[in-house]
């Protein structure tokens, strides 16, 4: 699908591109999203540039990914997304900034892009250039970066409160069951997931950040955003970081834990064998001696003797069970 952004009294305005259409004359922005191969034509005809394929945007090297060419500057950049959703992917999306036109390429959905244009739409005064409607664009991004990355840092608080601060039944501590201590683990993988996403999403467009200020033209007049941006995602690296060694203390903590619960449950289990012990050494040794056993000729000794061994069996196995150590 093609989108052109048109600039208006109000605001960029957007209007989808048939396939067999024009991109209108006037645009600044181009949002390409799923685009078809009549769709990368247009694009290709109309500003005389090649469109990088999705399998050139999954390259990993930065030759790759940073470039100049036939007069436009490709930037593409991996960008983190449905973290806060609880969804998190790793989306690779291409910046094309020509003298005139921003286009943007990406195969998914991305929030950021969808809030600028609501955002473009009734603000004029923010979106006079392309270089101009890049470095805003890119600001949207970063700002969902700096969203996702603290819904992880809520995500963290939680799950530490979670594995230090159980529950009390009076003055008693509760115990962990095995459920609960492989949800706390199921949680903590989930949020180091999305918080490698975030690091490699602020470290790609930290990389990206540089480029764009070594090639960008110094008529654009954009620099000082680029560099604010370049600082704020210095920013957010490093506090990705500290989320980082905080999940792996919370991994570490949550394996104690669970080496803990094993322990304690490993000693009652010895302590209930020390326990029946003597009674089975007792029993062993005088249980068949005796003459008078009113059993012995009991027409269902038996059968009350198999009952007795199953829920002898059972009764123990169920307890173990309701107090969660199985």
């Amino acid at each position: 699908m093609l989108r052109a952004y048109c600039p208006t009294a109000e605001g960029l305005a957007g209007s989808i591109v048939p396939e067999d259409g024009a991109l209108p004359a006037d645009a600044l922005w181009i949002d390409v999203l799923r685009p078809s191969r009549e769709e990368d034509a247009l694009v290709e005809r109309s500003l005389g540039i090649s469109v990088p394929t999705r399998e050139d945007m999954d390259e990993i090297e930065t030759s790759s990914r940073l470039y100049q060419e036939d007069g436009a500057i490709f930037m593409t950049a991996t960008l983190a997304t449905g973290i806060i959703d609880g969804h998190p992917q790793s989306q690779a999306v291409s910046f094309i900034l020509t003298p005139t036109r921003l286009v943007t390429l990406r195969y998914e959905e991305v929030t950021a892009f969808d809030r600028f244009a609501a955002h473009a739409e009734r603000s004029p005064q923010m979106c006079g250039t392309a270089p101009m409607v890049l470095v805003r664009l890119l600001d949207a991004v970063v700002d969902r970066l700096a969203d996702s990355i603290e819904h992880i840092g809520r995500e963290i608080d939680a799950i530490s409160q979670q594995a230090f601060r159980r529950a009390r039944d009076n003055t008693t501590q509760q115990r962990v069951s095995n459920l609960a201590l492989q949800a706390l683990l199921v949680r903590i993988g989930a949020a180091q997931d999305a918080l490698s996403k975030s690091r490699d999403s602020a470290v790609s467009l930290t990389r990206a950040m540089g480029y764009l200020a070594f090639a960008a033209p110094k008529s654009a007049d954009i620099a000082a955003h680029v560099k604010s941006l370049s600082r704020d995602l210095g920013s957010l690296t490093d506090h990705a970081s500290y989320l980082g060694s905080n999940v792996t203390f919370l991994l570490d903590a949550s394996l104690g834990l669970i080496s803990i619960e094993q322990n304690a449950v490993l000693k009652i289990f010895s302590v209930s064998a020390i326990v029946f012990m003597p009674p089975t050494l007792v029993a062993g040794i005088y249980g068949m001696n005796f003459d008078v056993m009113p059993e012995l000729r009991w027409a269902l000794g038996y059968p009350f003797a198999l009952v007795l061994m199953l829920l002898s069996a059972v009764l123990p196995f169920a307890f173990f069970r309701w107090r969660g150590w199985l």
